[in-house]
């Protein structure tokens, strides 16, 4: 007999908690970090942009001003990784910071950095390859078979 009414109490205490909750939880504000994502990916971007247009206004041959553009982009979100700033421009940002380029090098660099107590050499410097390593397998692995489906189709 106490039965049903144990479960309509636990239903009624269920559906009181999950109100609570849905009052205290904050709303985010998708709107505001919409644009906070595309204002910083944005700028990202346009500094990449900036630095290939000068490194082929002087001189360098649009190829090789992409790649050198890439590296530099690379090395530069990694060092403010070591700094600390990209963490905290990216918990404002969120996927502005992720999408570009700049992202890869700090997902390398941030999990790296976790080890730093070990040392810079057998604890950065060996852990930044172990999480790189998969990535790029995974990368010349995937170059490999897409240049055997070029070389085959013609």
């Amino acid at each position: 007999m106490n039965r049903p009414r144990n479960e309509k109490l636990k239903q009624a205490e269920a559906a009181e908690y999950n109100s609570l909750v849905n009052q205290i939880n904050p709303r985010p504000a998708y709107f505001k970090n919409g644009v906070w994502a595309f204002a910083i990916g944005g700028l990202i971007c346009m500094i990449g942009q900036i630095i290939m247009n000068a490194l082929v206004k002087n001189g360098m041959e649009l190829k090789n001003a992409g790649s050198l553009t890439s590296v530099s982009l690379i090395f530069l979100a990694a060092l403010f990784t070591g700094w600390g700033f990209y963490d905290e421009l990216a918990k404002r940002a969120g996927a502005g910071t992720i999408v570009p380029i700049t992202g890869f090098a700090n997902a390398i660099v941030a999990s790296a950095m976790e080890f730093k107590r070990e040392g810079y050499v057998f604890g950065v410097g060996a852990r930044i390859f172990s999480v790189a390593g998969p990535t790029l397998v995974f990368g010349f692995i995937i170059s490999v078979i897409i240049g055997l489906i070029k070389v085959i189709m013609g």
